[in-house]
């Protein structure tokens, strides 16, 4: 898309404005009150983190690392205790650059209403919040005419894919740049494949396989003093309407790899999954196996896989079948169907994903280019993960437009912790898990 420049004499200040203006999207006072989100030098990039556990730490920390001038200037998080903990970690983190974090007492916000008080605050926001919260806090940083960068996945249910596309589409119309975390999307030995595969190295794409199985995550006992709501949000990997299961919280980047190389996203789903090794009360709702056949348009099918069960096979990789080769992401080759290898990236010059998602985002911001629309198909590639997930759950075929316009919405009514969350434990403390062949959606 070809964006006017700022002219020579021409602040980026100025011409985020104009941007806002042409778009559409801000009326004029907010318009003026952009002046607070900026230093008196006009170089000056303001950031607010919501959500700062170890995925937000680290983003937060490659904002900071950009070669822009960025600031971080507030921060929000549902525990003080988490807050805390990562502001520390990214002064240790930045050593020589411990200026740019700038986040006053004042600024630093506790509670399910804390995003709202440090988006208000910054040109940038990170949001790295367990996804359940994704939709209604990406919702709050487009109204608020902010750039954005936002983890993945971008939802846990249809409703809320359903909010981020629709939020997508205002951040479009206010020319915001919007970077998802599905970092493969910015790794050059991924964006060299893609580009091979889109222009025909292996033909037609007939099957592809995608793997994520490690042994799994983290547990956080329950305290005393804890309320319902509390113990589920420190443990949110366990629940779904916090982390959308495995299948989402973390193959949605091999999803995601299939559906860039495919060009689309897949029309159906059938699979298998449940809880063999990873049970009991501590591991909440989720499976610890999910196994799916995706079909695609135009026929082909994606045989995906992920597990957490200690002492198994670990396999994090993506391969692309067509009628003329094979892709081998993880070794960034392509073989023809002899097994010639007929491309190979060097390896030891590639880049650093993570890193370059804020490279390429914090640089475009300086430059006042309007260059990334990532919501959309981080919001699609995520309804692929969930669509999954159902199949997985139901032991039913499932269908994506049935899915994904079902409104099926699993989040809480209400956002307290003397709240009850959407599922809650029995009298020996277990929690409501899916039984493929008895759970239905439809």
């Amino acid at each position: 898309m070809n964006q006017k420049q700022p002219t020579r004499n021409q602040s980026r200040r100025d011409f985020v404005k104009n941007s806002a203006v042409i778009a559409g999207g801000m009326l004029a006072s907010p318009l003026l009150s952009r002046a607070n989100f900026f230093s008196a030098s006009d170089n000056v990039i303001t950031v607010a983190l919501i959500g700062c556990g170890g995925r937000g730490t680290a983003a937060a920390v490659q904002a900071l690392s950009t070669k822009q001038n960025v600031r971080l200037v507030a921060m929000a998080d549902a525990f003080r205790d988490r807050l805390d903990k990562s502001h520390e970690n990214i002064l240790n983190e930045l050593k020589d650059k411990k200026d740019r974090v700038q986040v006053k007492e004042e600024n630093k916000f506790v509670g399910f209403d804390a995003y709202k008080k440090a988006i208000a605050l910054a040109e940038v926001v990170i949001l790295a919040t367990p996804p359940g919260f994704r939709p209604i806090h990406f919702e709050e940083a487009v109204e608020g005419g902010k750039h954005i960068f936002m983890e993945k996945p971008v939802a846990t249910d249809p409703a809320g894919v359903q909010r981020v596309l629709a939020a997508a589409e205002k951040a479009k119309a206010k020319k915001l740049n919007v970077v998802v975390g599905l970092q493969r999307r910015y790794q050059s030995s991924y964006r060299e494949l893609m580009k091979r595969v889109h222009d025909g190295a292996i033909g037609d794409i007939v099957s592809a396989q995608a793997w994520w199985n490690n042994d799994g995550v983290w547990v956080h006992p329950r305290q005393p003093g804890w309320t319902e709501m509390e113990y589920q949000m420190r443990n949110w990997y366990y629940f779904v309407w916090l982390c959308g299961d495995h299948i989402t919280e973390q193959h949605i980047h091999n999803l995601d790899v299939i559906n860039w190389a495919v060009g689309g996203y897949p029309v159906k789903a059938q699979g298998m999954g449940g809880r063999e090794v990873r049970i009991g009360k501590d591991y909440g709702q989720i499976f610890d196996h999910h196994y799916v056949e995706f079909q695609y348009g135009d026929g082909s099918i994606l045989n995906s896989q992920c597990r957490h069960q200690k002492g198994t096979m670990k396999k994090v990789d993506e391969l692309l079948v067509g009628t003329k080769g094979k892709v081998y992401c993880g070794q960034a080759s392509i073989t023809d169907l002899k097994g010639n290898v007929v491309y190979q990236f060097d390896k030891s010059q590639d880049n650093k994903p993570y890193q370059n998602e804020h490279d390429e985002l914090f640089d475009a911001i300086a430059r006042g280019e309007y260059k990334f629309q990532d919501a959309e198909n981080g919001a699609k590639s995520t309804m692929t993960s969930i669509l999954g997930r159902m199949a997985t759950y139901s032991g039913q075929p499932i269908e994506w437009d049935k899915a994904i316009n079902s409104g099926i919405n699993i989040m809480p009514a209400n956002y307290d912790f003397n709240a009850a969350p959407p599922v809650m434990p029995d009298v020996a403390g277990n929690y409501p898990v899916a039984i493929p062949g008895t759970t239905r959606f439809f």
